[in-house]
């Protein structure tokens, strides 16, 4: 179940605290100023003394306390990408890593069923799930989690704005069914606050690029209307915001990466055009490429334009996603 965030009573706790301070530190310079001219009496003074002296390094104590709740009871947002394979994904983030103070972690999805076995020194949730005693997906999670903490401290401490892509394919493009699990943003929401971005291209585009790597046949049936079924529980994930349109950020890249910032609330530099194609990330799988530009559809038999037309999956696809019914050269 999703941990609520906490509100902002440690905040206001603590405003209150610093304007207490600033009182007793006022009331001991009209103190100490009246004393100067007339001296108060020992018992005055001890009296005083005894007002003084406890408060302020307990005020001290409680605004330490308060920081350190709110540091922990809100802490610095997570940002997370969403896209399917084949969608030009890996462009967008590519371009986000570009931007100053990012840090990209590509294609993550903690309970992949891509991960193998065998050989794996470095990992420890695939090391748990091939142990002797198969961790089971709570401590997966948890294993996650707390690897997670360690990487958004230390980009904390070095200014950095952590930004998780994940790997969605293998959630709603693999196997028999879409299997009954939590994605990346649930799992995060549990302990972090969470700013999301999805990205999403032409599906017919997206379906025929699936064609040329073979992926096509990690669901199964590899119809288009299956895709189509299955594109629309992704974007049921997250339905709050207006996915980003692939076509729309290779027209105009400039607007499209600063409308992305400011959903995600990072700093935009319009200098990542020149600098994108430095960055390697994993999951590069379309046509690459260092000019951001349009790219032709590629070429399809004309009854695969008659399966889209026959899909009522599809067409409502096309709709949701706010593009043409007509489904001929792009």
């Amino acid at each position: 179940m999703q941990r609520p965030i906490a509100d902002h009573s440690a905040t206001a706790g603590f405003h209150e605290a610093i304007d207490s301070a600033l009182g007793l530190l006022r009331d001991y310079a009209e103190r100490d100023a009246t004393s100067a001219i007339d001296p108060p009496s020992t018992t005055a003074s001890a009296t005083n003394t005894g007002q003084l002296a406890q408060p302020l390094p307990s005020l001290l104590e409680q605004c330490k306390q308060l920081l350190a709740e709110a540091d922990v009871q809100q802490p610095a947002p997570l940002r997370t990408i969403h896209h399917l394979a084949c969608t030009g994904g890996t462009l967008i983030s590519r371009c986000l890593a570009a931007q100053p103070n990012t840090q990209v972690l590509s294609e993550v999805d903690p309970l992949s069923p891509f991960v193998p076995g065998g050989f794996l020194p470095t990992d420890l949730i695939g090391l748990s799930r091939f142990s002797s005693r198969p961790a089971d997906r709570e401590t997966q999670i948890q294993l996650f989690l707390a690897g997670l903490r360690v990487l958004q401290d230390q980009a904390t401490r070095d200014g950095l704005h952590l930004i998780l892509r994940e790997h969605s394919h293998g959630l709603f493009h693999f196997g028999d069914a879409i299997p009954d699990r939590p994605g990346l943003r649930e799992i995060l929401s549990r302990v972090f606050p969470v700013k999301s971005l999805i990205s999403v291209r032409h599906p017919l585009d997206a379906y025929l690029s699936l064609q040329d790597t073979g992926w096509v046949q990690h669901f199964s049936p590899p119809t288009l209307d299956e895709y189509a079924r299955r594109y629309h529980a992704f974007l049921d994930t997250d339905q709050d915001g207006e996915p980003i349109r692939y076509e729309d950020f290779v027209a105009d890249p400039h607007a499209s990466m600063q409308h992305i910032c400011e959903r995600l609330d990072l700093r935009y530099t319009p200098d990542f055009v020149d600098t994108f194609s430095a960055i390697a990330l994993s999951g590069d799988s379309g046509r690459r490429g260092d000019v951001i530009s349009p790219r032709p559809r590629r070429a399809h038999p004309p009854t695969l334009e008659q399966e889209a037309q026959a899909s009522e999956a599809f067409m409502t696809l096309l709709e949701r996603l706010d593009y043409s019914r007509s489904v001929g050269a792009a």
